[in-house]
C-alpha cells in the first residue's frame, strides 16, 4: 500500500525525541515551528536546494543524498561560524517510495546526530525529485564570520582531510570520471567519489574561527569564484600559489588542464576558505589541528582587486609573472548553459 503524504511523515521523519527539545517550542505538524532564542545569541540562517538533473542523477544513494542535502547547508554554517541547532527539510518526490526515504532519512539523520541538529519540520509535495534544506545555528553577537572582513596583508587558508593524499578538487575529479573525461583505479574511484558524494562540513572549525578569521566562504562553487565572492565583498585583491594548493594523490596525477579545473573551479569540495592576520599564523594552524581538520596556507590578501596566481610564493615575492587569464577557468554558475558547467552529479 502506497504511503500517503503525513503517513510518510509520521512513519519516518518525524521524531518524538527531537519535539521534546528545549529549543523546540512547536516543532513539526502545524504551519509554523516555534523556537527558542536565547538573550546574546545570533541565529544563522541558510538554506539551499539540490535538484535532479542539475546537482544529481536518479540513480544516486538516497543514503548519500540524504548526508549531502545537510552536510552542504551545515557547510554553510561553518562558513559563518555558527552553531547548528535546528534545520527544516523540503522534500518534493515522484512518489512516496518507503524503502527510498528510508535510506535517505538514515543518511540525513546520521549527519544530523553527529552536528546535533534537530529537526524542526518542513513540507513535502509531489514532483520531480527536489529537496531543499534550510539551517539554523547560533552565535554570540558581533561573532559571525563573513565574507566581507578579510583584510590586505592577511594569509590566505583552504581547509582540507587530514588524511594523507586528500585535498581540495577531488569531487571534481569525481565527476570528470562520470562524464568519461578521465580514469581511475578503483581505489581512487573510491576515495574522490566518497569525497564528493559524503562532504564533510567544518563545523568545529568554523566555531573555533571566530575571533580569530576576518573573513570565510565554504567552497562550494570553487576556489577561485568563491574567493571572488570575498575579494569583491571586502573590496580587496588576492594571490594564490598554485604548487600551495592541497591536492590529493589522485588529482595530482591528472594532466595540467584537468588539475586547473579540479583545484580552481572544481565546486562540492564543502571545505572553508578563510582570511586571516598573518600575526595568527601558527595560531590558525594550531586550532585547525586540535579540530583534526587539515589547513594549508595558499596565498594572501593585497590591496587592489581581482586575484593573481603564480607558480608557488617564491615566484610571487621575487616579482616573477602570474599565470596569464587564459589559464583560469571559471567558477559554477547555476544559469550558464554550457554542460560543463553541471556541479555534484552523482550516480
Amino acid at each position: 500500500m502506497a504511503l500517503g503524504e503525513f503517513e510518510l511523515i509520521e512513519r519516518i521523519l518525524r521524531r518524538p525525541q527531537d519535539a521534546k527539545r528545549d529549543r523546540v517550542v512547536l516543532g513539526g505538524g502545524d504551519d509554523c515551528a516555534l523556537l527558542q532564542v536565547q538573550p546574546g545569541e545570533q541565529w544563522a540562517v541558510s538554506t539551499d536546494t539540490l535538484v535532479e538533473g542539475r546537482h544529481f542523477l536518479s540513480t544516486v544513494d538516497p543514503a548519500a543524498l540524504g548526508h549531502k542535502a545537510l552536510a552542504v547547508n551545515l557547510s554553510d554554517l561553518a562558513a559563518c561560524g555558527a552553531q547548528p541547532r535546528v534545520c527544516t527539510l523540503n522534500l518534493t518526490l515522484p512518489r512516496a517510495d518507503e524503502h527510498w526515504l528510508q535510506a535517505f532519512a538514515h543518511g540525513f539523520f546520521g549527519l544530523a546526530d553527529a552536528h546535533g541538529i534537530v529537526l524542526a519540520g518542513g513540507d513535502t509535495t509531489g514532483g520531480p525529485l527536489n529537496i531543499a534544506v534550510t539551517v539554523m545555528g547560533t552565535l554570540p553577537v558581533g561573532a559571525a564570520l563573513l565574507r566581507s572582513g578579510a583584510q590586505a596583508g592577511d594569509d590566505l587558508w583552504v581547509s582540507h582531510p587530514m588524511e594523507d593524499g586528500l585535498g581540495i578538487g577531488d569531487a571534481r575529479l569525481a565527476l570528470e570520471v562520470f562524464r568519461g573525461h578521465t580514469d581511475l583505479p578503483p581505489q581512487g574511484w573510491r576515495v574522490v567519489r566518497r569525497r564528493m558524494e559524503w562532504p564533510a562540513p567544518r563545523v568545529a572549525l568554523g566555531m573555533a574561527m571566530r575571533g580569530l578569521a576576518h573573513a570565510a566562504i565554504d567552497l562550494s562553487d570553487g576556489l577561485l569564484g568563491d574567493l571572488g565572492h570575498v575579494l569583491r565583498a571586502s573590496g580587496v585583491g588576492a594571490q594564490l600559489w598554485w604548487q600551495a594548493l592541497p591536492r590529493s594523490t589522485w588529482v595530482a596525477q591528472q594532466n595540467a588542464q584537468c588539475q586547473r579545473d579540479c583545484l580552481l573551479a572544481g565546486g562540492d569540495d564543502y571545505e572553508l576558505l578563510l582570511a586571516a592576520p598573518a600575526s595568527e599564523r601558527e595560531y590558525v594552524a594550531a586550532q585547525a589541528a586540535a579540530c583534526g581538520v587539515g589547513l594549508a596556507r595558499i596565498g594572501c590578501i593585497l590591496q587592489g582587486s581581482g586575484v593573481q596566481v603564480f607558480d608557488d610564493e617564491a615566484a610571487a615575492r621575487e616579482g616573477r609573472a602570474a599565470w596569464p587569464a587564459a589559464l583560469l577557468p571559471s567558477g559554477f554558475d547555476h544559469f550558464r548553459s554550457d554542460e560543463a558547467q553541471t556541479r555534484g552529479m552523482q550516480t
